[in-house]
């Protein structure tokens, strides 16, 4: 059986491209084909004893995941769906060459709110039992989640031991620990302009709940692009005591790590990137490219202790109050690299690399910068799901240094 990577499935959903079933086809917005017949349709107004058809919908997405198999697609109409005892659990898997589609109808705003999930009032001190993680937790394979918004949960989206899988389009915001977290033996995953952001964890005082954690396991072949990672209370990106190399690129990391709930004895950490961690911490050569970290409490971009060597090429840190890139305990080799106003401009301790900021004679400041203003970069994404386009700290004469959208 030949196996479908998550970067050929994107190649295909840019494209247009069918994946199998017919009915799965795609293009990089989030709205499910309209010219597709939904396997099952879930809505507000549905009924669980319904066939589960346009005309008459399921009620839960948690019934058209029960009844759903390899080559499905669910289709959920707009709406709000509060979730009370138990979380939307996905265990079985789809197949490579019919993967499980679970995507909203349309367009249609599909939020999924897990505010009443016992887990989401989890004490201080208190901790959140595995099955229990997650307003969707999904322990399976080969699926296709698009253009969901996960709110109010006790994580946002929740993954472990998950291979193969594309995370499209999806909003992950405002939950009580990370917006989305990928954990285990977990392989192959494609994590595509996601938007995650206001994540807090009141229970460990802001130490641990990030915008998309990639963490606690292992997998080759894990690729994140076109996220948008802020406001959370912990860092953007956290991949602490993963054991092989995560990919990412086209994504942005800002305002992280400020105790904006005031919560006690607050312990953010507040990093855009962090890029490893543990005790000991593993080695692990990440790859980040054309990414930027702005505004965060702590680093843009920080090893946390990882010895490995990363490869960092293109990447802005700006404004941040830490250092902009802490590499002094890696083996990394930093590349065309832009560090402006951070509290510290570069650590590169052993690491080697050319053509970054730090290695050219000369202070930095915002006139070397075509423009400050990041509301068009934070503001609505393209049409095709991807980060608008924007000047936003593009140097002026150096066309070949720091990120671009």
């Amino acid at each position: 059986m030949k196996r479908t990577t998550p970067l050929a499935l994107a190649a295909c959903l840019a494209a247009g491209l069918l994946l199998t079933p017919p009915a799965a086809t795609a293009d990089t917005d989030t709205d499910t084909d309209t010219d597709a017949e939904p396997t099952l349709v879930v809505a507000t107004d549905g009924d669980d004893s319904a066939p589960g058809t346009l005309a008459e919908p399921l009620a839960t997405v948690q019934r058209a995941v029960d009844l759903a198999g390899p080559g499905d697609v669910i289709a959920v109409r707009g709406g709000t769906y509060a979730l009370d005892d138990d979380n939307i659990t996905i265990t079985v898997s789809g197949t490579a060459d019919a993967p499980i589609t679970l995507a909203a109808h349309e367009g249609e705003r599909v939020i999924i709110d897990g505010a009443a999930l016992p887990a989401s009032s989890t004490p201080v001190g208190g901790s959140i039992p595995r099955d229990e993680r997650g307003t969707i937790h999904q322990e399976a394979s080969h699926w296709i989640v698009r253009g969901l918004e996960l709110v109010n949960g006790p994580y946002g989206y929740y993954c472990a031991g998950c291979d193969s899988n594309v995370f499209e389009g999806l909003v992950t915001r405002e939950n009580f620990e990370s917006g989305f977290q990928l954990q285990g033996e977990s392989s192959d995953n494609l994590i595509l302009n996601l938007d995650s952001h206001g994540n807090r964890d009141p229970r460990k005082n802001g130490e641990s709940a990030d915008g998309l954690a990639i963490k606690e396991g292992s997998g080759t072949g894990n690729v994140v692009r076109g996220a948008r990672l802020w406001n959370n209370v912990d860092d953007g990106f956290d991949a602490w005591l993963f054991e092989d190399p995560v990919t990412i690129e086209d994504s942005v990391a800002y305002g992280n790590g400020f105790n904006r709930w005031d919560l006690p004895d607050f312990a953010g950490d507040g990093n855009g990137f962090k890029l490893g961690g543990g005790n000991p911490a593993p080695a692990v050569d990440h790859t980040v490219t054309n990414t930027m970290s702005w505004g965060n409490a702590a680093d843009g971009y920080d090893d946390n202790g990882n010895p490995g060597a990363m490869r960092l090429a293109n990447n802005t840190a700006y404004g941040n109050d830490g250092d902009g890139f802490d590499l002094d305990r890696s083996s990394s080799v930093p590349t065309a690299n832009l560090a402006v106003g951070n509290g510290t401009d570069a650590r590169p301790g052993s690491s080697t690399g050319s053509g970054n900021s730090w290695d050219l004679p000369g202070p930095w400041g915002d006139d070397d910068l075509a423009d400050t203003d990041p509301s068009v970069l934070t503001g609505p994404r393209a049409p095709d799901g991807s980060l608008p386009s924007s000047d936003y700290l593009v140097p002026v004469d150096h066309p070949s240094m720091g990120a671009r959208f």
